[in-house]
């Protein structure tokens, strides 16, 4: 059953004429008298007695043109109510990784709010998995997030890729040193994001790749927590360049990583079937304006 089949059932039961109704209608009678018959098919009773040029309510009729009404009523109401709300179409949900939140998506968020004051935008930080999950269930709108992403259900967009960095303290014998490979972090204590960060298993990857396993002294859920250590002299980490900032200048040594230097991809997420709203589009729009130098000097 179809709504323009019911406006037809009721243009006819008011006019008490197919081709009045068709004409109310902009159809053709012949158009119109068919979908009328697939109705009554459908709903197994004749709605009208053809009495001529006169349609006249059979019983049944008279038993659905009530209802037949109020669902038409309800989808004029809703039409009405969604092109009158104004925020309608611009509040969106984006999220974004721990190492990615507070360094770059916080100030999309605001760039975007700044240009489009409309737009009302919610934001959660959480780890990959928990991102790519909602994302796939419609939670979130869209998502910052490294790479790999593996669903193929996902669609993926690259953005920009970006070096890991060692972070030291200032009175670390690293800070110093000349050049640093992999191979001088075998006997160092590291501060690392939780088990679910992809950071972590990033840095866990590089190391095995100079064939040891990290000394993990310390697991922390921010960014700023492992500075922390850092700075403190009690551990070391690698961190992403993003989350270098002036403040830390005079409490940790960040060091390029000689050889084959880690580095990840960071990608927008988003679920190729999930209706892309007008505030999403502009959110996206200032977001790969904002991403412009940083792909740039990934390129």
């Amino acid at each position: 059953m179809e709504i323009h089949q019911l406006r037809y059932f009721v243009a006819v039961a008011e006019t008490g004429n197919f081709t009045r109704a068709a004409e109310r209608c902009n159809v053709s009678q012949p158009s119109l008298s068919q979908q009328i018959i697939n109705l009554e098919s459908e709903l197994g009773h004749k709605l009208f007695h053809r009495l001529g040029r006169k349609a006249v309510l059979t019983e049944s009729g008279e038993l659905f043109i009530g209802r037949a009404r109020r669902v038409l009523h309800e989808v004029e109401a809703a039409t009405r109510e969604i092109k009158d709300a104004p925020t309608l179409e611009r509040r969106i949900t984006v999220g974004a990784i721990p190492t990615v939140m507070p360094h770059l998506m916080t100030a999309i968020i605001g760039q975007a709010l700044q240009k489009h004051p409309d737009l009302i935008i919610h934001a959660r930080e959480d780890f990959r998995p928990a991102l790519v999950k909602s994302v796939l269930e419609g939670d979130l709108d869209m998502a910052l997030v490294s790479m790999p992403v593996t669903d193929t259900r996902i669609a993926v967009e690259a953005l920009f890729t970006e070096p890991l960095l060692l972070a030291v303290s200032k009175t670390h014998p690293l800070a110093t040193q000349p050049t640093v490979s992999g191979d001088d972090l075998r006997n160092e204590t590291f501060a690392l994001l939780g088990h679910s960060s992809a950071l972590a298993a990033k840095i866990q990857g590089f190391c095995g790749a100079h064939d040891f396993e990290p000394m993990i002294g310390y697991r922390c859920s921010q960014i700023a927590t492992v500075k922390s250590f850092v700075a403190m002299g009690l551990g070391i980490s690698i961190l992403p360049q993003l989350s270098r900032v002036s403040g830390d200048d005079s409490r940790i040594v960040y060091r390029d990583l000689s050889g084959r230097a880690p580095t990840r991809e960071i990608a927008l997420i988003r679920h190729p079937q999930r209706y892309q709203s007008r505030g999403a589009s502009l959110f996206i729009e200032t977001l790969r304006e904002s991403i412009k130098p940083l792909a740039t000097d990934g390129a």
